[in-house]
């Protein structure tokens, strides 16, 4: 299939997954999980249908959902019920708190995250006028913890955002990495907005999460997105200590109101009759990493580098030595090969000869596109 090879104003993964949508392939650009959601939440949303729970959702979240969170988090953490807010994906969450500390800190100041970067943590910056800092890891894909205040002093940084496991580069940071960052936050006194998107799709050890102690320099997002497959469900939340609650309620209600209310409800009741989804995020990590340790050893045969990566649902991986132009070769496999996937410049400009490769997707898919891509590197 023919495509236009001018490189697209806005996103690459809108561009990538919209020629799949359009035009057929396999879109591992998006980060779509392949798999259909529990039957049970399925069924759960289903006997809803004519129910009385179509109108507006309480602002703060359905009160039972707000409950089985609180409950989840609980068992390890003290957490208080009423610093929780649900709100429509984690994209909003991420949003909703720039805006509040942009309106806070009278939005002179710069923003940071590590090198490569998913792409909400540049572009908000972008849209509300500030400078962003994309501040690389070592060869040990770890940072130097002084030269990192030395940046974020001299840049006068005064958000930081971190995911971890990462997107696109699944790293997951670890306990004394994070508490470390914490650490900086309180002395330099700088905001941490800590995204667990993909918290549950580790390979080897659970992510650490910075709620031991809760701080006011630091804010927790997470959604239902990946972890239960409903992409399109558009249901996340936030944590965050007392001091900015009621501040980032005022702004929700005026920016994001509520999350789909019956979405809620069935929510609700699929994690309070299934132990928070456990039966179902296990087997779901399973395939991930399944897919991961099939398709991974594969490219670095073809070429590829992949540096360590400890979860997530996307392979990282540097193409192969003398071919530079991301975007070409994505396009063109595209093209050719029918199998979409996103060129690394998309997150950063020093990763212009990198793919993220989505392998949230069932394992027959994943092989397909793995003959597909090796068929078109030995063709070229």
């Amino acid at each position: 299939m023919n495509i236009h090879k001018t490189k697209p104003q806005g996103s690459y993964i809108s561009y990538f997954s919209n020629l799949v949508k359009q035009n057929g392939g396999i879109n591992l650009a998006q980060g779509i999980p392949g798999f259909q959601p529990p039957v049970e939440l399925r069924k759960s949303l289903e006997e809803l249908v004519h129910s009385n729970t179509h109108q507006y959702a309480p602002g703060l979240g359905n009160f039972r959902l707000l409950g089985q969170i609180h409950s989840h988090y609980s068992k390890r953490f003290t957490v208080d019920i009423d610093n929780f807010l649900v709100v429509q994906g984690a994209t909003e969450a991420i949003s909703l708190i720039y805006t509040y500390l942009t309106k806070k800190l009278g939005g002179d100041f710069g923003v940071l995250s590590f090198d490569p970067a998913y792409e909400s943590y540049s572009q908000l910056p972008t849209i509300f006028g500030q400078p962003f800092v994309s501040y690389p890891l070592n060869e040990e894909y770890s940072i130097n913890f002084d030269d990192l205040k030395k940046a974020i002093s001299e840049r006068n940084v005064k958000i930081v955002f971190l995911s971890s496991p990462g997107n696109p580069f699944g790293k997951t940071w670890s306990k004394h990495e994070v508490n470390q960052l914490v650490g900086m936050a309180e002395e330099m006194d700088f905001y941490l907005i800590f995204d667990a998107v993909y918290k549950d799709l580790y390979f080897d050890n659970e992510p650490y999460l910075p709620l031991e102690h809760t701080s006011p320099n630091v804010f927790y997002v997470n959604s239902f997105s990946k972890m239960l497959c409903i992409t399109g469900w558009r249901i996340g939340y936030l944590y965050a200590h007392e001091q900015h609650r009621k501040a980032i309620r005022s702004i929700h209600d005026y920016i994001g109101l509520c999350a789909p209310s019956i979405l809620q409800e069935a929510l609700a009741t699929y994690l309070e009759d299934n132990e928070f989804g456990e039966a179902f995020v296990e087997n779901f990590r399973n395939n991930v990493q399944a897919n991961f340790n099939y398709l991974a050893p594969l490219l670095a045969k073809l070429g590829f580098t992949i540096p360590p990566t400890n979860g997530g649902c996307f392979i990282w991986a540097k193409l192969p030595k003398g071919i530079n132009d991301g975007f070409d070769f994505a396009s063109e496999l595209y093209s050719k090969a029918g199998v979409a996937t996103i060129p690394g410049e998309h997150f950063s400009k020093n990763y212009a000869s990198w793919l993220r490769i989505n392998i949230a997707r069932p394992a027959e898919e994943i092989e397909k596109a793995a003959g597909l891509i090796e068929q078109f590197i030995l063709a070229n």
